[in-house]
């Protein structure tokens, strides 16, 4: 941003651009006064509108700053405490057919143990909550040792409803502890958040 160094420092009703409908709802149940509104194209392209004045600010992920060269237009970081990754954010995935022995084999050496771990948290906590286009998901596994640190949220598109659940447990019981946390949130939230969207 070019008017502040944080989302907290933007102007009261400053506008942020992004195509994320899980970085925009979680801004506005930050910052309600926020406008968010719709963003997209590459990284240039949004820097560009940027420039040009269209928004106050954007939500770019660092990673593609950094591997852009361009990390010098963040003007800040913002850590989980503030907002909570999608699920399995930055990791890589490969599918390959369950019975093919041979595809798993070849696979096997560039399975990450510690990712794998995290991901499966994630990923039982979006297969439990099986989420429509009214609610964004967000979750991030953290291990330390041999235990797992598990944080989850949904939130509604305006921000106005935000459910969080934090759990954790033994690196061994990821799939579990990211489905327990789940059914809590469902709990939590009740039925009609989770109704799948209008056509």
């Amino acid at each position: 941003s070019p008017v502040a160094k944080t989302p907290d420092d933007l102007p009261l009703g400053a506008t942020v651009g992004t195509a994320s409908l899980r970085r925009g709802a979680q801004l506005l149940n930050r910052r309600p006064d926020l406008r968010v509104v719709n963003f997209r194209g590459n990284v240039q392209t949004r820097l560009n509108k940027l420039a040009e004045g269209q928004v106050d600010a954007t939500l770019l992920a660092a990673a593609g700053l950094n591997r852009l060269g361009l990390s010098q237009h963040a003007t800040s970081l913002l850590s989980p405490d503030f907002m909570l990754p999608a699920v399995a954010q930055g990791a890589v995935g490969i599918t390959c057919r369950a019975d093919d022995e041979k595809a798993h084999d070849f696979l096997a050496p560039l399975a990450d143990v510690e990712t794998m771990i995290r991901v499966s948290a994630e990923r039982a906590f979006l297969t439990r909550l099986d989420g429509s286009c009214r609610t964004p998901i967000a979750a991030l596994g953290e291990l330390s040792g041999s235990t797992l640190r598990f944080r989850g949220l949904i939130v509604s598109p305006d921000g106005k409803q935000l459910h969080r659940v934090e759990s954790g447990g033994a690196a061994g019981d990821a799939w579990g502890i990211g489905d327990e946390a789940a059914l809590r949130l469902k709990v939590m939230a009740g039925p009609d958040f989770f109704k799948p969207c209008l056509p």
